[in-house]
């Protein structure tokens, strides 16, 4: 049977990612049969070429069938999520990208720097001294800017903020607290339903949602049921994978001082930071997928039907791949990580995400000569989000 190890357990992630269990793994297993408690396990695929293969195989590695999480859901929430577009495979997929894509192009993206910083700024401006960085400042930021790109008034925005952080908090007793997630979700898509019903009987606007809502998709125009799994889609993924990466590299730079004094030393390394910030704190763990037929990866058998799961964290350390993997280098170059995924389902927001980091990275250390770290940091029980819960920071003009 070989090593046995569990890198399903959300507790074990509550300390960091299990990096040594994934370096084991990938010597030994790197395809790894993980069981789980209560349904059928999992085929972990822990390589860098082996997780490319799987996302550039939609077709054969599903994940409209049983959606992307480990856990199977039941139809009816694979239902409300199928209008999604990472629950999507091609034709499907291609057809409801395609009129996005154009508005999510760098040119495009570049045009939203002005508006990145000036909140970046208002957002920073009247701090001095202790704040609690993950839901003060690195939360933030993000709902902001995806509630302008979809013209969401700035009073909903703390609104949408919630909704996006109870979504990802699942696993998390404290986070969760007494909220119902799928209620929660609920709510969040009837926002965007009632949002798309009152944009239609208006005058179109310069953003996001008329856009979408004037567009074809699949041959026809976008249902207002189908906008809020869309919009909830979206929000989702723009709040919570920006809040991590700003948090986690944060608090990187603060564990790793001569790169943090070389970045305030020459802000043009920033980009650079920011894409190995987010290789080595990659925000999501895994993406799920289902083989729709019998097949094989490195030799071991996959049955149709199998789950296999995508651990960018392990494939993100390979050590065939990134030269000294373990280490945290701001210079890496090249940096081939898959923190925003591969091929169909490659980030569509990931020239939203790489301005964010850049202009807040280069708005906070030309603000903040001082940022010392208060506390201890926590992070969130999960073996999806690899992200901060808190961060206790103090900084100084």
């Amino acid at each position: 049977m070989g090593t046995v190890l569990d890198i399903y357990d959300p507790e074990l992630y509550v300390d960091g990612p299990i990096h040594e269990m994934f370096a084991e793994l990938r010597g030994i297993q790197p395809v790894y049969w993980q069981d789980m408690p209560g349904e059928p396990g999992y085929w972990a695929i822990l390589k860098h070429a082996d997780v490319a293969h799987v996302a550039r195989n939609p077709l054969l590695f599903s994940a409209e069938r049983e959606g992307v999480i480990l856990e199977n859901q039941p139809p009816e929430r694979l239902e409300q999520t199928r209008n999604m577009l990472l629950m999507m495979d091609p034709p499907r997929h291609t057809e409801y990208r395609r009129p996005l894509a154009e508005h999510f192009k760098a040119r495009v993206i570049g045009e939203m720097e002005d508006r990145v910083r000036a909140l970046t700024r208002q957002l920073l401006e009247n701090i001095d001294g202790d704040v609690e960085f993950v839901h003060e400042i690195a939360g933030v930021l993000p709902s902001q800017v995806v509630g302008g790109l979809f013209g969401i008034p700035a009073a909903d925005w703390t609104d949408i903020r919630q909704w996006a952080e109870q979504s990802t908090s699942q696993q998390d007793p404290e986070l969760v607290g007494d909220f119902d997630v799928t209620a929660e979700m609920t709510k969040m898509a009837i926002y965007a339903i009632q949002f798309a019903m009152a944009r239609r009987a208006g005058e179109p606007r310069a953003d996001l949602t008329s856009l979408i809502l004037a567009g074809e998709f699949g041959g026809k125009a976008m249902s207002d049921i189908e906008f809020g799994s869309f919009f909830t889609q979206l929000v989702v993924a723009g709040n919570d994978t920006t809040k991590t990466m700003l948090s986690s590299g944060v608090e990187l730079l603060l564990q790793h001082p001569d790169q943090l004094a070389a970045l305030r030393a020459d802000p043009k390394l920033i980009p650079g930071a920011v894409e190995e910030i987010l290789r080595y704190a990659n925000p999501l763990h895994y993406f799920r997928r289902t083989a729709t037929e019998d097949t094989e990866i490195r030799g071991v058998p996959i049955k149709s039907g199998d789950k296999v799961a995508m651990w960018y964290t392990s494939a993100n350390r390979d050590e065939e791949v990134f030269t000294d993997p373990q280490r945290f280098d701001i210079r890496r170059n090249p940096n081939p990580h898959l923190s925003f995924g591969l091929a169909q389902h490659f980030c569509l927001g990931v020239h939203l995400a790489r301005l964010e980091g850049r202009v807040f990275f280069e708005e906070l250390l030309a603000r903040f000569p001082k940022i010392e770290q208060t506390g201890d940091s926590r992070r969130i029980r999960s073996n999806l989000n690899n992200g901060l819960k808190s961060l206790p920071l103090r900084l100084t003009r």
